[in-house]
């Protein structure tokens, strides 16, 4: 079977069907195209949509996500993400497998179809430039064939004619003796070119037209097998990631397979346990004798009469965050003294661990850049010992200053972890009154009241101690009177006040004490009329006024 010796006839016909074959690979490339964008788009989308859904950090939201369902969801949006990188594989292979190799198999098969056409029509060209010489040659033998007649006849009438003169019958032979031997060369001219012609045509139609066509399909069966191995390939990428694809979804029902109900309830009473006991017993409270009524320690509620001043002064200090400053609407105490024991205990513990490792990394810095002065002394020429004096200055500063704040965070751990609720004193932790029935009583007993937030510091009771002597319009008012200037003070270190009830300074700055430091390593200073709190003792040189009063303390 042989397009040459089958369709010699054909040449039209061959050249558009190779053309038609051109066309259909060049759609199959645009197909694969297509699929490869579709790919593309999926995997953006899934990408888009598992990063949707990825907790924030440093958010509410992230620290949610500690349950073991909500770990299993985050499994599943990393297996998702990854279930898109193996889509994005099957668009880049299907591209660098099919689409650019077919792209450049097309133009070469361009060519190789614009070569092989181009010999069948110089061929034809050739056969028919033969023809066109046979048949001139062929005209010219009928041409001359006819004259030498002609001839002949007008010799054979002028020698028959008795008053045509001898002269003129001898012209007329020598005319017809010419013509005839023209029409002789005429004859085997033309049966040279027609020998020639008839060979030239069987070359042409069992040699030349044959191997030019036999090309011609060898090329399209390329084409054709081409096309079926790029099917193959396009199975293959495909079949490829779905061993992937299949451990992404493994991936998704193991993390199902590792939800914990029982993990996940119990983390539940870990982040919403307050550590308070439920309520005992309401006593009897006997009306029918004449002896005062007192207020039941396990009561969820409290009279009206006896307990209105603990009620009074008790929703004085609600929501005081610090008992110096206003009052601030956006943020909690900085001792985290506004939740229950228990969360307040957790919330501590995780400032004290924070606060731990920062010292941490501040001591690593500090070993490497003693190490680097080291190095610096025994080689002078690498750089300057004294250029990294400031650096270990200002280190041991946010050492120093990071340990005054462990200190103070592990005072407030210890406290709460000793006063943990015992059975007599849920119901005071309850309703969040003071146990107290006079103010002499409270007086006395001020390291065993408990404060309006939860919390049981005596530092707290003393100022409601003080505020209770004051004045009662503290019910309406936040503001409380600025206290007197007892003295100066001159900033030796800058410090940076990021904790609730501090002040920021600036090296060598002059600022007006208020209040000395009792023992606990801060001093109270104020700026201006709107600008006062508390800074490291070790941070200001400090000028008391002799005569001036010192002013009262709160913390």
């Amino acid at each position: 079977m042989s397009w040459g010796t089958e369709l010699w006839d054909q040449f039209d016909n061959l050249e558009k069907h190779t053309q038609w074959g051109i066309d259909i690979l060049e759609k199959y490339i645009k197909f694969v195209k297509e699929r490869t964008e579709i790919e593309i788009n999926y995997a953006k989308q899934l990408r888009n949509l598992s990063k949707k859904y990825q907790p924030k950090r440093n958010s509410k939201e992230e620290e949610e996500y500690k349950y073991t369902s909500c770990k299993a969801f985050i499994s599943t949006l990393n297996e998702m993400n990854d279930y898109a990188g193996q889509h994005e594989v099957i668009s880049e292979n299907m591209t660098s497998q099919i689409i650019v190799e077919l792209t450049r198999y097309v133009q070469e098969l361009k060519q190789e179809r614009k070569s092989h056409f181009h010999d069948g029509r110089k061929a034809q060209q050739h056969i028919e430039t033969c023809w066109k010489q046979l048949e001139s040659s062929k005209r010219r033998f009928e041409r001359d064939c006819k004259e030498a007649d002609r001839a002949q006849q007008y010799f054979e009438k002028m020698d028959a004619d008795i008053n045509v003169t001898k002269a003129d019958v001898e012209k007329a032979r020598q005319q017809a003796q010419l013509r005839h031997q023209m029409a002789e060369d005429s004859k085997a001219d033309y049966s040279s070119t027609l020998q020639k012609f008839n060979h030239e045509q069987h070359e042409h139609y069992y040699t030349h037209i044959p191997n030019i066509f036999q090309k011609i399909q060898e090329m399209e069966e390329r084409r054709i097998v081409r096309i079926g191995e790029s099917m193959k390939t396009y199975a293959e990428v495909d079949r490829q990631v779905i061993p992937i694809i299949g451990k992404c979804l493994d991936g998704i029902a193991k993390a199902a397979e590792s939800i914990d109900q029982k993990n996940d309830s119990q983390l539940v009473i870990e982040a919403y346990k307050s550590g308070f006991e439920p309520p005992g017993d309401i006593e009897f409270e006997d009306y029918t004798q004449p002896m005062k009524r007192t207020i039941s320690e396990t009561s969820l509620s409290n009279s009206r009469g006896d307990s209105k001043t603990e009620l009074k002064f008790a929703s004085k200090s609600k929501g005081k965050l610090w008992p110096f400053i206003k009052k601030n609407k956006g943020a909690g105490p900085e001792d985290f003294s506004n939740l229950p024991p228990e969360q307040r205990r957790k919330k501590l513990q995780q400032k004290v661990d924070e606060l731990n490792k920062e010292i941490q990394k501040e001591m690593d810095q500090r070993d490497a850049i003693t190490k680097m002065k080291d190095v610096y002394l025994k080689n002078p020429q690498m750089g300057d010992p004294g250029s990294l004096d400031h650096k270990l200055i200002e280190v041991g500063q946010n050492i120093e200053k990071l340990r005054l704040e462990v200190q103070k965070f592990e005072a407030w751990l210890t406290e709460v972890e000793g006063r943990l609720p015992v059975r007599g004193e849920q119901a005071r932790r309850q309703s969040g009154m003071y146990e107290a029935q006079t103010t002499l009583s409270v007086n006395n007993c001020a390291q065993d009241r408990e404060s309006p937030d939860g919390s049981y510091t005596e530092e707290q009771s003393q100022e409601n101690e003080l505020k209770m002597m004051a004045t009662d319009f503290d019910d309406e008012f936040d503001d409380e009177e600025p206290l007197p200037t007892i003295g100066t003070c001159k900033a030796l270190y800058t410090f940076e006040g990021q904790n609730e009830g501090t002040i920021s300074i600036a090296e060598g700055e002059i600022l007006y004490v208020i209040e000395e430091d009792k023992g606990d390593g801060w001093t109270r200073i104020r700026r201006n009329e709107d600008e006062e709190g508390y800074v490291p003792t070790s941070y200001v040189e400090v000028y008391l006024d002799k005569n001036a009063k010192g002013a009262m303390t709160y913390i």
